[in-house]
């Protein structure tokens, strides 16, 4: 029978699960001569997307400086026919931990868990139904902290009218942010009792999913003509392409994604209320740890969610709802609020 690990659980064995900013990639390690390696297989697109992949390599970074003789490496991924060969390249190398960073590569690594079966695997944004005891799924509520951007959107809204520009609905963890970001949004006006239109767009599936700028910006573009005035930003390279374009339209809001991208994505200050976010970072740092001291790590662990502060828009967002935000957080991560998803 599986294990699964929650947050709760493993911060008795390690410390509390918290956000931090992330840092910047750094230049890729050389790990060959460490006594504990730690490889990191990114999802389509690059280590320093500053959002999903780089938040995932934050994690692998942190988890080996807190690991004795740790050392984090990794392998971007260009093409998914490649995944197996990338997880490869690490195990045959005799690494100790191996992380794979999306819902996509699920398959390919609950296979490689199975081939490597001293090698342990960190399986990001994975559902893991496998019987691996050398494999984890680190897991989320995204659906939560969707909701509460979008509750939070529903009340800063002018125009009544929401817009979100997301990756392909077919991605499990994007349609749950999505929808709860829906959600949310039609909670906020019927506590209101106002009419407020929603309009997510998503990416086609496809390689470029994640990494398809252009087209969030071009989307965004679309939905600011309209009159959309408050959008939601999610899909690695393609959620900062809408940022970006948001950021230069004078009144409106845009919300990120995965970690605080005040941080990641400075461009889009102008207009970045908030974050969606998860415990990427910490959640990988945790396992890792966990790893290192021989705990198990078959089934799932849970990572928390959130969503950013402010920063420097606090003063665009009214203290009555600041006060609704912050009443309404507890009761959606506990489910006395269900998002729908």
């Amino acid at each position: 029978m599986l294990k699964r690990i929650t947050a709760t659980a493993a911060a008795v064995a390690l410390a509390t699960l918290g956000f931090t900013a992330p840092a910047q990639a750094a230049t890729k390690p050389n790990c060959s001569k460490a006594k504990f390696k730690i490889g990191v297989v990114t999802d389509l697109g690059k280590v320093d997307d500053k959002s999903f992949n780089q938040s995932a390599w934050d994690g692998a970074k942190d988890g080996a400086k807190k690991v004795s003789g740790g050392c984090a490496t990794y392998i971007e991924t260009t093409d998914s026919k490649d995944y197996a060969k990338n997880m490869a390249l690490f195990a045959d190398a005799k690494y100790n931990v191996i992380v794979t960073v999306g819902y996509l590569m699920a398959d390919a690594t609950a296979i490689a868990a199975a081939k490597y079966p001293k090698i342990k695997f960190i399986g990001v944004d994975q559902n893991n139904s496998s019987t691996n005891e050398n494999m984890t799924g680190l897991v989320f509520e995204e659906d939560k902290s969707g909701f509460l951007a979008g509750y939070l959107a529903g009340y800063l809204t002018k125009s009544n009218k929401i817009g979100g520009v997301l990756a392909a609905k077919e991605v499990p963890p994007v349609y749950r942010y999505g929808q709860g970001y829906i959600n949310g949004v039609a909670y906020a006006a019927k506590e209101q009792k106002k009419k407020i239109k929603t309009s997510v767009v998503y990416h086609e599936v496809g390689a470029t999913m994640f990494s398809d700028p252009a087209w969030g910006a071009t989307t965004a573009g679309q939905l600011l003509s309209q009159g959309y005035d408050v959008i939601f930003g999610a899909g690695g390279g393609t959620g900062n392409g809408a940022l970006a374009k948001i950021a230069k339209k004078k009144g409106a809001f845009c919300i990120g994604v995965d970690t605080d991208q005040w941080f990641t994505v400075p461009e889009a200050q102008p207009c970045l209320v908030t974050s969606a976010m998860k415990s990427l970072s910490s959640g990988v740092s945790d396992l890792i740890n966990l790893a290192s001291v021989g705990y198990s790590t078959g089934g799932e662990y849970k990572g928390d969610a959130a969503i950013a502060p402010y920063h420097a828009l606090a003063s665009r967002v009214p203290a009555a709802v600041q006060a609704k935000v912050k009443a309404i957080t507890p009761k959606v991560l506990d489910g006395t609020i269900p998002t729908g998803v």
